[in-house]
């Protein structure tokens, strides 16, 4: 099976004007923090701070508790009830951001899914590492099958590290001897901790926001006290009972590395699998998409996905063959 590679042209002023923003500020900023426990452990005030970000109007929302962590129910606009539902992992390198920086994102893919999210304030450096983060996804999924919906009714997706997640809590779930959920969503995924075909990347220096040499510095803080195994990357897992997965990404991001081996892998491994490059769009884009105009399109193309899946397993079975 061959993966879809797709591309989408057309950057417009607003977009090129933040890109320059984010390359004068942002990038030399995460290129000399040092990453210290003491400054890891204010980390989480970034997400206290978001607390005012606006969601689109008609937005609701309703606080779900889990043991050691929270989560809350997004029902972006018009969205009144459906028969599935979406599992969001939001980004921040598995050790910043939470609810509140990701919500209009959510409500927005939400929105444009007809389907309510559940998005997942899942634990993050330096209270856990890699292992306590994907155990948190796992079983916010568990929840979503114990109260009564189907494998296929479940559309898992994130941004960054949460398209990390969304790719390896799947991966453990089906280990454990749950079923695969209905799809996958993944924006700008890390899919690989292994930073050798990142940094040899042509990326590496057109990146805006990410400075890739600091990835090793990622990779070493959540594999805290964990064994080096090339199976905490979901790129090196085994893919083969995956449902269709969707990846989105920046032209010129230095993750673009991860997102096109990953769908080369799934291909491999039969696994329906579209990847959509979005000319010169910085990453994570569809979170600033009040900045860059092209992340409405690309919300607009998750949500139809989402919407395209099958609703049956027979018919996920039948559409795949």
């Amino acid at each position: 099976m061959e993966p879809v590679v797709e591309m989408r042209k057309g950057v417009r002023l607003r977009t090129r004007l933040y890109v320059l923003f984010l390359r004068l500020t942002l990038r030399p900023l995460m290129h000399r923090m040092p990453f210290t426990p003491r400054i890891l452990r204010y980390m989480y005030l970034v997400d206290v701070l978001a607390f005012f970000f606006i969601s689109p109007r008609g937005t609701r929302r309703q606080k779900v508790a889990f043991d050691g962590f929270g989560a809350e129910l997004v029902c972006g606009p018009g969205v009144k009830g459906s028969d599935r539902i979406i599992l969001y992992f939001h980004g921040g390198g598995f050790m910043v951001a939470g609810l509140n920086t990701h919500r209009r994102l959510v409500s927005r893919i939400s929105a444009a899914a007809g389907a309510p999210a559940l998005s997942v304030a899942y634990r993050q450096l330096p209270e856990v590492n890699l292992a306590g983060t994907v155990a948190d996804c796992v079983t916010a999924y568990r929840h979503l099958l114990d109260r009564g919906y189907r494998p296929e009714q479940i559309i898992v997706a994130g941004d960054s590290a949460g398209g990390f997640l969304s790719l390896a809590a799947p991966l453990k779930a089906i280990r454990e001897g749950l079923p695969a959920p209905g799809g996958i969503v993944a924006i700008s995924p890390l899919t690989d901790l292994d930073d050798a075909a990142k940094l040899a990347h042509e990326n590496l220096t057109r990146d805006p926001f990410i400075p890739g040499r600091r990835l090793g510095v990622l990779r070493e803080l959540v594999l805290r006290d964990m064994v080096p195994d090339p199976l905490h990357s979901p790129v090196n897992g085994a893919l083969a009972d995956l449902p269709p997965v969707l990846i989105h990404v920046g032209s010129t991001e230095i993750l673009r590395a991860d997102a096109e081996l990953m769908v080369e892998r799934l291909a491999a491994a039969k696994v329906p699998a579209t990847l959509t490059l979005w000319e010169e769009q910085p990453h994570v884009f569809q979170i600033f998409a009040d900045l860059c105009p092209e992340g409405l399109d690309s919300i607009a193309e998750i949500g139809a996905f989402i919407r395209s899946l099958p609703r049956k397993r027979e018919d996920a079975g039948a559409e795949v063959a």
